[in-house]
C-alpha cells in the first residue's frame, strides 16, 4: 500500500459538481426489488475501485433499510460497518446555512446585509470587498470569492489544522472570480466566513450551535463538528482512503471547518434532511429563503442551488433537496424528497476514480426512484 499521496492538493472538499454531474443519466426505473437495484448500483462502485460503499434509505414513515458492498478496511477485509460514522464533508454547509437562517429568524442577522457589517474588515484586498458581498451571497455561492481549497497542500495541512482566519486569507490572496451576485461559483471560503459569522453573533463555536440547534432537537446522536486537533472518527467506521489506497482516515478536520468538517452517519443525515425538507427546522419565511434558488452549474438541466442546499431533478420525475460532500477519504451524497424518501450514499474513497462519481450519483438516483 502506498504511504504517500500521488498528488498534493486537497481538491475534494465539497466537490458537489463532480458528484451530481450525472444524477439523471439513467432512465426512470420500474422495478419490483429496490434492494437488488440499489445493491447492483453499489457493486458498480466497487468495480470502479472503491473499497466499499453503502446506501441507506428511509421512508416517509421512518422505516430504514440499507445495502452495503465491498470492505471497510482493505487490510482486514472486514465489511463496510453497519451504522458507520464517516466524514460527511460539505454536507456541513446545509447545517451551517440552517443555523444562519435560524439567526435570521431571531433578528440577529439579515440575509441581504453586507458581511462587512458583521465582520468588519475581514473581506478586503485584491479586489475583494465585504461591503458589497451579502450574507445571502455567501450562503448561495454567488459571492465571487476564490475557493481556498484549491491552494491547500495535503501533506502540509493533514496534521497541522488551521484557524478560520488562515483559510479565509488563502482565498482572499486571489482576486474575486466574478462580481458579487453575478455568477454561481462553488467556494468553500464562503462557508468558513459563514462559520465566523455564527461565532461572532452567538459568542459560541459553530460546533456548539449545530449541536444545540440541530443535533440535540433531532436526536442526531452521532453528528458533530470536531474541533481542531481531533483527528479521529468514532467507531464503528470504515477506513477512509485516498487514491492509491492510501489510508487517510485520521487527519485534522479544521482545514475544512464550517465548510466541510462534520462527522455523521447515514441514519442521522436522513433524519436531518427529512426534517429540513419537511419544514421542521425553520420558520416558514426562512424555509422559503432556504429554497430560493439560482441556476447552478452542476451539469444537470434544471439543477439549482439555494442556501446551503441543492435542488436536483430525479430520473423518475420530481426533485430531491440535498448536498454532496467530498473530503479526502470519503465521498457521500445525501438528501430528501419533501414528505417522502430520504437517502444517503457513501463510499470510503476520495478523490474518486474516473467514472465513480457518476456511479455514486446513479446509486443515489436508484435509491430514490426504485419501487
Amino acid at each position: 500500500m502506498r504511504k504517500t499521496l500521488p498528488g498534493k492538493k486537497i481538491v475534494a472538499i465539497g466537490s458537489l459538481i463532480a458528484l451530481l454531474a450525472t444524477t439523471t443519466a439513467a432512465p426512470a426505473l420500474a422495478v419490483t426489488k429496490p434492494h437488488d437495484e440499489v445493491d447492483k448500483a453499489l457493486k458498480t462502485l466497487v468495480r470502479d475501485g472503491v473499497p466499499g460503499a453503502q446506501a441507506t434509505v428511509t421512508s416517509a414513515s421512518g422505516r430504514t433499510w440499507s445495502e452495503r458492498e465491498g470492505v471497510g478496511n482493505i487490510e482486514t477485509r472486514t465489511p463496510f460497518p453497519r451504522g458507520s460514522n464517516f466524514r460527511a464533508a460539505s454536507v456541513t454547509k446545509t447545517f451551517v446555512a440552517v443555523v444562519v437562517l435560524q439567526l435570521v429568524a431571531e433578528g440577529k442577522v439579515r440575509l441581504d446585509t453586507p458581511i462587512d457589517r458583521y465582520l468588519p474588515g475581514l473581506v478586503r484586498g485584491n479586489g475583494n470587498d465585504g461591503t458589497k458581498i451579502t450574507v445571502r451571497q455567501l450562503l448561495q455561492h454567488t459571492s465571487g470569492l476564490y475557493d481556498y481549497v484549491r491552494d491547500l497542500d495535503i501533506e502540509e495541512w493533514r496534521h497541522r489544522g488551521a484557524e478560520p482566519g488562515e483559510l479565509v486569507a488563502i482565498g482572499l490572496a486571489h482576486p474575486p472570480l466574478s462580481a458579487p451576485g453575478t455568477k454561481w461559483s462553488y467556494s468553500n471560503t464562503n462557508y468558513i466566513i459563514a462559520g465566523m459569522l455564527i461565532e461572532k453573533l452567538t459568542g459560541r463555536s459553530v460546533s456548539a450551535e449545530i449541536r444545540s440547534r440541530i443535533a440535540k432537537p433531532l436526536d442526531l446522536r452521532d453528528t458533530y463538528l470536531p474541533q481542531r486537533g481531533d483527528e479521529s472518527i468514532p467507531a464503528p467506521h470504515p477506513r477512509g482512503y485516498a487514491p492509491g489506497l492510501v489510508d487517510f482516515t485520521e487527519f485534522d478536520p479544521s482545514a475544512a471547518g464550517a465548510s466541510g468538517g462534520i462527522i455523521s452517519t447515514a441514519e442521522d443525515l436522513n433524519r436531518f434532511y427529512g426534517a429540513l425538507t419537511d419544514g421542521r427546522l425553520l420558520p416558514r419565511a426562512q424555509h422559503a429563503e432556504l429554497q430560493r434558488t439560482v441556476p447552478a452549474d452542476l451539469g444537470i438541466p434544471g439543477a439549482a442551488y439555494g442556501l446551503g442546499i441543492a435542488s436536483v431533478p430525479l430520473s423518475c420525475g420530481g426533485t430531491f433537496w440535498g448536498h454532496g460532500g467530498n473530503i479526502v477519504g470519503f465521498a457521500n451524497l445525501s438528501g430528501a424528497v419533501p414528505h417522502g424518501r430520504r437517502v444517503n450514499v457513501v463510499a470510503n474513497l476520495d478523490p474518486l476514480p474516473e467514472g465513480a462519481s457518476a456511479h455514486l450519483a446513479k446509486a443515489l438516483d436508484t435509491a430514490f426512484c426504485a419501487r
